[in-house]
Formats: C-alpha cells, sequence, structure tokens
C-alpha cells in the first residue's frame, strides 16, 4: 500500500531504547539537539531509573520524555512504539549511534519523496560492532569529515539495521508489528522479524543520504555467554517463526560461531569470544535436545 505523508509538517518521533550507558546516551542527545530539522519528540525508555541524567535531556531544545517500559530492548521499543500516538514516522536509534545533523531532515524527505517505502536504513560511515568501540572525539571527526552526496541513491534490502532505523507508522498501524519480546534483553536478529512483517506494506530500503556513526560501545552489553547462547537460539527461533528464511538463519548463526571459535583461541580486546563460544554450545546442545528457547538467556549468567 502506498502511504503519502500529510500536508501538515510530518510528526516524526525519535525512539531510544537504553541501558548502562548513562554518558554514551547524553552525548547522542546533544547530537540530535544539533539536528537541522529537530523531531517533534524524542521518547527515551531506559532498562533502569538511572541510565539517563534527566535533567539534562529535559533541558534539550526537544525535551526528551521517559517512556516506563519492561527490560529488554524488544520490550522498550514496544513501548515506544505504544506512546508514539499519531506520529508518522518513528526513528529508532541506538543510543550510541550519532545520527548526522541532516540526519532527520534527510528522513522527512526520503519518505515524502518515496510513498511506497514503508522502512529505511541508512550509510554507517563508521561502526565498531566488531571493535572496541568508537570514541566521541573519533566519532565526531568522522561526522564532520563525512561529504554526503547531493543526490543519494537507495536500494532494496531485506531488513534494517538495528542502530538506525526509520519506520512509516501508518504501515505499523495496518500491521500491528511489534517487535518479538521472546527475544529478550539484547534482542538479536529483532530488526529482521520486525521488518519481515512490514515487508508486503512496501519497500524497505537503504538510503546513502541518512547517515551516521555507529560507537558500538561495549559498555551495557549483555553478556558473552547470554549473547552466544542468542547467536545460536535467536535465529532458529525465527526461522521455526517464519520471518527468517533457513538459509540465511544458518548463515547469521554459522558465521559467529565460527569467528568465535577462531578468536577463541587467541582472546584480545573487549569482546568475550570464550563466553560467546560456551553460550553457541549451549544453544547446540539445547537444539538437540528439544529444549532450545531464546528466553533461556534469562536464567544465565
Amino acid at each position: 500500500m502506498v502511504d503519502t505523508l500529510p500536508s501538515r509538517p510530518t510528526a516524526i518521533v525519535v525512539g531510544i531504547a537504553t541501558s548502562g550507558r548513562r554518558e554514551v546516551l547524553r552525548d547522542t542527545l546533544i547530537q540530535l539537539d544539533r539536528q537541522a530539522l529537530r523531531p517533534q519528540r524524542i521518547l527515551i525508555c531506559p532498562s533502569a531509573d538511572d541510565d539517563a541524567d534527566w535533567d539534562h535531556a529535559a533541558s534539550l531544545t526537544i525535551a526528551a520524555e521517559r517512556i516506563k517500559g519492561p527490560r529488554g530492548l524488544t520490550a522498550q521499543r514496544n513501548a515506544i512504539l505504544e506512546a508514539a500516538g499519531d506520529a508518522d514516522l518513528i526513528v529508532f536509534l541506538d543510543d550510541d549511534y550519532l545520527p548526522a545533523d541532516r540526519f532527520i531532515l534527510e528522513a522527512e524527505r526520503l519518505f515524502g519523496q518515496n510513498p511506497d517505502v514503508v522502512a529505511a536504513t541508512g550509510h554507517v560511515l563508521a561502526d565498531s560492532v566488531h571493535g572496541p568501540g568508537i570514541g566521541l572525539h573519533e566519532a565526531l571527526a568522522v561526522l564532520a569529515g563525512d561529504q554526503p552526496p547531493q543526490d543519494g541513491d537507495i536500494w532494496p534490502v531485506e531488513n534494517t539495521y538495528g542502530c538506525n532505523m526509520i519506520f512509516r507508522m501508518a504501515a505499523i498501524r495496518r500491521t500491528g508489528a511489534r517487535f518479538d519480546e521472546n527475544l529478550p534483553l539484547y534482542g538479536w536478529q529483532e530488526d529482521v522479524d520486525f521488518c519481515s512483517l512490514l515487508a508486503a506494506e512496501g519497500r524497505i530500503v537503504h538510503a546513502t543520504v541518512l547517515r551516521g556513526v555507529h560507537r558500538a560501545v561495549k559498555s551495557g552489553r549483555t553478556s558473552g555467554v547470554r549473547f552466544g547462547y542468542s547467536q545460536i537460539a535467536n535465529t532458529v527461533y525465527l526461522a521455526r517463526k517464519g520471518t527468517l528464511r533457513r538459509a540465511r538463519a544458518l548463515r547469521l548463526s554459522a558465521a559467529p560461531f565460527a569467528a568465535n571459535i577462531v578468536c577463541s583461541l587467541l582472546p584480545r580486546g573487549l569482546i568475550d569470544r570464550r563466553g560467546r563460544l560456551k553460550g553457541n554450545l549451549l544453544a547446540l546442545w539445547d537444539l538437540a535436545r528439544g529444549r532450545l528457547d531464546p528466553r533461556r538467556i534469562l536464567s544465565l549468567d
């Protein structure tokens, strides 16, 4: 179904689910306050009271609002969706993603010019998801040195990248789409699952005009064992659910499993490869016994 944005100013809501990254979130909110086009609302759903500096959040040009929800990325994002009201666009950002100054402006333009687009993700200028994390000064230097294209390209993708996702709320309302809370805590591959619920509504695209830096800060992450379990359990669960193709599920699990084996031999950096490998093996054992369940990570250390 093709949607057109209203003739009134587009109502854009930014939603951030956060856990254990108070100062990192503060940096992200400062960057949001520099946007050429500011959102109508900024909704923050923390996992604990002290996950945000609420005095600073209230001092922004667009004061950030606190949204209460259960702990866990998918549950926190669902709480934000419930609070988004009659928004036209919802922009989900990780608490350690720094959007370029024109990110919101370009998002409004993209969805206004492409009424068949229901979801979009941007070009990540730097990403330390497999590294030690990117410091604030380095991330800001990357943004300052960027030369964005005047006429950006878009191309189809199966799903958005979880650190920066924009959705058309009309499509979400029609489908009743929500993030799957059976994927607890970090919610690995929750973006794949959510996008599959919207795929029949229109195009899901990668847009080069949407730019930013994913700092991939390692604080606030779930434990290595838990994350390793999710690397197997979540993909199997989604394949059985039908929102992830089985061949892709195998690739998404096999690649980190192999990396965890190799990197466990010479552990380095802040990634707990041995913990992840242990979690992988626990999940495979549960799979063999017919007991695999993504929610089991809630009982793991």
